[in-house]
This record gives C-alpha cells, structure tokens and sequence, in this order.
C-alpha cells in the first residue's frame, strides 16, 4: 500500500508467504534472500513470491525495484553519472535494481535522419537494427560508471535480457519475457541494465517497440520480475493536471489510477507511453513518475479503490496532431464498416474516435480521427478501396485537435459532459466530435482553439485549487493500495 511518510508517499510491502511455497521471502535477488533467510530447495519460484523485511529509513520496503531513465536523463556524461549515481543509491539501500535506459538525447533522432540521407524508405527491419544501438551505447556507458562507483553491474541488450516479440519492425508488440539471465544477475548481487525500446522476434531479428518502448520496456520487465514498483525518471516531476506550458497553474498529482493514467496517455499526456499503462494496469505494477534531476517526490500510479472516486475530474489532456477522415455516402449495408476498419488495421493505421451518422437513403456517412503521420496512409487506404464501398466522397481535415476529461468520478456524477460542453460554448468553441468512456469526455475541436479550451476547463473545474489537492490526499491516506 501507499502511506505518507514525512510529507511524502512511499511504498509499504506487506509480509506476505504464500502457501506451499516455503519460508517467506523477498521478490528480489541475493540481498532480498539474505533477508528473509535461506531458500526452501523445493521453491523454484525463482524470487517471485513476495515477503519483506523491517521497513527502511525511507518508509519504504522495496525488494526489487526498476528503474526507467529517459534520454534526457542519460544525455552526456556528467548525465550519465548523476543517473549511476541514483541507481548506486537504490542499491546500497538493500533493494534489487533493474533500470533500463533510453538512448542519449537525441540520439535516435539523428539515426532516424541519417538513415533517410541514405534511402528514402529505409527497409524496416534495419531501421530496427539501426535504432536498437543508441539504448546499447547507453547501457555500456552507464554500466561503466556504476563500475567506477564501486558497484557490481551488468548489462543487457533487449534480445539477451529475453525479450521475445512478434515480428512487426518498429512497433513490435512483447510476447513473452524468459527473464532467467536477469534473474541470475540479481541473484549474483549485480545492478541489471537493460536497454529499453528493443527485444528479438520470434524468428531471431532484433525488432524495436515503437514510440515510448523504454517505458514499456520496464513496466514489462517489472511484471515479469514481480517487482515492487517501477520508477519512471523523466525531465518533469510528475503527472500533472494539464500540460504546465500551457496552464501554468496546473498541479502534480499525488496519486492517479491506472484507469485514470491510461485515458490520459492515450488521449494526449505524454508522461507515460500509452503501452507501458496498460501493462500496469493488466499486471498491477505500481508505477512512481519523477524527475531524474531532483529528489522531489513524483506521481503514483496504482489500482483504483473507492477512496480514489472522490475526484470527480482528475485533469486534462489534449492532442494536436491528429487528423479527421470522412467518408460520405457509404453504402449502408452490413460488412462496410468492418471491410472499411479491416483495411486500415491491415495498413497499420490507427483510428480513434469514430462517428457514422444515421442512414439517408441506403447510404451513410462516417468520420473518424487518426494520427497526423498516418492521414497519408489512411487516405491511400481508402482510394483504393473506392470500387469495393461505393463511397461518394472522401475528405479529411489535418487541422484538428483533442481536448480530454479525465477522472473515475465521472461513473456517478451527473452533469460534467453538460458543463464541458456550456464552456466551450461560452468561449466560442465550436464542437466537431465527441467520444466518451465511464471515466472520459473528448472533443474534438479546431486545433487552433486547443489551447484556449484547456485553460478555460481548468479554470471552470477548479482543477488548480488549494482545496482540491487537500481533498486528494485526504482520499489517498485512506487508499490500501
């Protein structure tokens, strides 16, 4: 559970034992084991059952932790230092450490561009193998620095750390982790570092995980691990109610859901990557967002209690690149819509908000939203498949945006869509779309009124106050979580 220590909030792990499975234990390796005493022989559970000692002088018990730095975190050497240095100090706590690392700063960038001076459409898989070398290079160097510092460490690619995927070239999706060298490794009593954004295919190819794959990357590792929380460093301090540059009165979120936290990646927040959410969500890996360059407690993201249910709107999210496609004057018969959305999954092309108006006689038209990136694609999709839908029209407009409203208050408070729309409304705004879930609200709006629909929401939902944030923490103390 989470408990509040010295103004701040700390993982507490519970004694735990489970039943067959021998004396009680850490998740973690060595240090873990010494622990909790010597290992029943017929236990080949491999450190994943949990059980922890005295509570340290932190407030915290944490057996095995992960560690994610960003490539802003690892961007030059004296980065890469303060970084060994962090990790040194979990590990001298008596905590197992697995961090994964990101490339340095804008390292993936300048091989992505490079490759697109050599070809213009470089193949896919030896942009995989191409892009997989800058998290490389940051796992050699820092392995090297906790080396100076006096630390045992070893590092890992994607393949060697037994990250297993399938075979879609720079966006592979994780099949399976056979963590058994990392493991090892933890049990030898050395820091483990893992390359993030990469892992090798089910026939052997080095592939990469697409946008955000060192996040997913340790959150998946944590639930293979069985860890207690994975630790997110980034260049802000946590989650926040809107995006800072664009509400400066926008708060950090002690604590969000997961729920909460998976709406938001996926609607515009861009503090977690969207894939890394949902293996939280499916694993319960408690997640802790923070910064790497300040000791300042971040954001926990964790499973939703009913305490959690008090705030009602939890904050805000927007998307600026994305895209409207609309089709009119489909034929209105059974199958179009699945041959329609078959197309452009087979084509890799994401498609978010859907709206179909209601049949006009025998045809319909149908709009949907997209990434910016892949409008091109969409579009390319559908002209080809003119001849086999029957559409009359086909338009898209790229100067859209999304606003969002989050919070798991939503399933039972009345009004909130009402009072959204009366603020846009107030403000001019015009409405183009709208998509719900239990715990959101999106419009779509002119990208150009983005910004301006943000601060005004803010605003009118007090998301800024003094006392909503008392409220949270009020609710969270009590959270078993």
């Amino acid at each position: 559970m989470l408990v509040l220590t010295d103004g701040a909030w700390r993982v507490q792990v519970h004694h735990v034992t489970m039943e067959g499975a021998g004396p009680a234990r850490r998740r973690g390796g060595r240090a873990a084991q010494e622990r909790a005493g010597p290992a029943d022989p017929s236990d080949d559970s491999r450190g994943l059952h949990s059980s922890v000692g005295p509570a340290t002088k932190r407030g915290s018990a944490i057996a095995l932790r992960t560690m994610k730095f960003g490539g802003s975190s690892v961007a030059d050497a004296d980065k890469i230092r303060n970084v060994a240095r962090r990790i040194a100090g979990a590990r001298e706590q008596g905590d197992d450490v697995v961090a994964v690392v990101s490339a340095r700063g804008k390292t993936t960038d300048g091989l992505v561009a490079l490759a697109h001076e050599i070809s213009e459409r470089p193949d896919p898989r030896e942009m995989d193998m191409l892009l997989s070398t800058g998290e490389r290079i940051s796992c050699a160097l820092m392995a090297m620095a906790l080396h100076d510092l006096g630390h045992r460490a070893r590092s890992f690619t994607g393949s060697q750390a037994g990250i297993l995927t399938d075979g879609s070239h720079t966006k592979a999706k994780i099949l399976e982790i056979r963590a058994d060298r990392l493991r090892e490794a933890l049990d030898a009593g050395d820091i483990v570092l893992v390359a993030g954004f990469q892992g090798m295919s089910t026939d052997r190819a080095v592939t990469t995980l697409g946008r955000g794959g060192s996040d997913t990357t340790a959150v998946a590792l944590a639930a293979a691990l069985d860890a207690d929380v994975c630790e997110i460093y980034t260049d802000v301090t946590g989650v926040f109610t809107a995006d800072p540059r664009i509400e400066p009165s926008a708060r950090k979120l002690p604590l969000i859901s997961h729920e909460e936290m998976l709406e938001m990646a996926a609607t515009g927040s861009k503090v977690l990557a969207l894939r890394s959410v949902e293996f939280a969500r499916r694993h319960d890996v408690p997640l802790h967002v923070r910064s790497s360059f300040s000791d300042e407690e971040g954001t926990w993201i964790t499973k939703e209690t009913p305490d959690m249910e008090k705030a009602i709107v939890t904050g805000l999210s927007h998307k600026s690149d994305e895209a409207k496609v609309t089709i009119s004057g489909v034929e209105d018969r059974p199958g179009v819509a699945a041959h329609i959305f078959t197309a452009l999954a087979d084509s890799n092309v994401n498609v978010d908000t859907i709206i179909q108006n209601v049949s006009h006689e025998g045809t319909a038209d149908l709009s949907f939203t997209v990434p910016l990136d892949e409008l091109r694609i969409a579009l390319d999709t559908l002209e080809r498949m003119s001849g086999d839908i029957g559409y009359r029209e086909l338009s898209s407009d790229d100067q859209i945006g999304k606003v969002t409203l989050v919070g798991a208050g939503m399933k039972s408070e009345p009004g909130i869509a009402a009072k959204m729309f009366r603020v846009l409304a107030e403000q001019g705004i015009n409405i183009q779309m709208i998509d719900t879930s239990t715990i959101r609200i999106t419009v779509v709006i002119d990208r150009r009124e983005v910004e301006r629909a943000v601060r005004a929401l803010h605003e009118a939902f007090d998301l800024a106050s003094e006392a909503a944030r008392r409220e949270a923490l009020e609710s969270v103390q009590r959270a078993d979580v």
